[in-house]
């Protein structure tokens, strides 16, 4: 089974520039859209029809911001929208969605914003989402959790590390709030398959940055430890163009056991 994960930074701007037309020739089982910025109104037949995909969407109150979107070839078992915390459900942040074996969480962490001014309610964020997700671990779920986490972890998951102490995505109490979902038993899968490698999913708009390579990695897979003997392999899809983002992707051998 293979599952991406990509922010789009808006599923209408992704749309003109041949994002259906690159669903169709990738094909993933399933994909896990963030920031899409559209509003249920807005949603197109192409979009509803989704190519034959089973589209679940989960739109934020405000126009023209945030946004997730799960598809997925098979119907999901059961779906949710959000996690029963309106502030941050209003912004149209999480998606869950429950396959064989195994619960979907697709999520769009908030960012901390240029000016700080949003960092208390990302870190508040991470807790919450990591409470709920902890609950669903306790009643035997196996989870994978994907999305734009807006947050470089470690030194090697940017290229410009010494630049950006006091930037957003990059403070120590932000790796702190990630850390602690790594410390709780969920895996970072492709820096677990990767340990050295340098490779980024979010490139700045500005000074050819993404030509340049100088990006940063904050789109990430994590997975309980269950759901780990079941990867395959993950990767970056540095080569799919459309965003400021590039997908991620998750490969699991969904063998009969792994949903005993």
């Amino acid at each position: 089974m293979r599952l991406l994960s990509w922010n789009l930074n808006g599923l209408r701007s992704a749309a003109r520039g041949g994002f259906w037309e690159w669903l169709q020739a990738d094909a993933p089982d399933v994909l896990c859209l963030q920031e899409i910025r559209i509003q249920p109104e807005q949603l197109t037949d192409t979009m509803h029809q989704a190519l034959g995909y089973h589209a679940t969407w989960h739109c934020a109150r405000r126009k023209g911001y945030s946004g997730v979107a799960t598809l997925s070839r098979e119907r999901p078992l059961a779906l949710q929208h959000g996690f029963g915390e309106a502030r941050f459900d209003d912004e149209g942040r999480v998606l869950l969605t429950e396959h064989p074996g195994f619960t979907l969480v697709n999520a769009y962490f908030p960012s901390g914003q240029r000016g700080h001014e949003r960092v208390r309610f990302k870190l508040e964020f991470y807790d919450a989402l990591l409470a709920y997700c902890l609950d669903l671990v306790r009643e035997g779920r196996r989870l994978v959790v994907c999305g734009d986490l807006n947050t470089a972890y470690q030194p090697i998951d940017l290229a410009r590390p010494g630049q950006n102490k006091k930037t957003s995505g990059f403070l120590p109490e932000e790796r702190e709030a990630l850390g602690r979902w790594l410390e709780s038993g969920f895996v970072d899968v492709f820096r677990h398959l990767h340990p050295e490698a340098r490779e980024y999913t979010w490139w700045s708009y500005l000074h050819s940055a993404r030509q340049r390579n100088i990006g940063w990695r904050i789109d990430y897979f994590l997975v309980t430890e269950d759901v780990l003997p079941h990867v395959q392999g993950a990767s970056i899809r540095g080569d799919v163009l459309g965003s400021d983002h590039c997908p991620v992707e998750l490969c699991l051998d969904l063998a009969p056991a792994m949903s005993a």
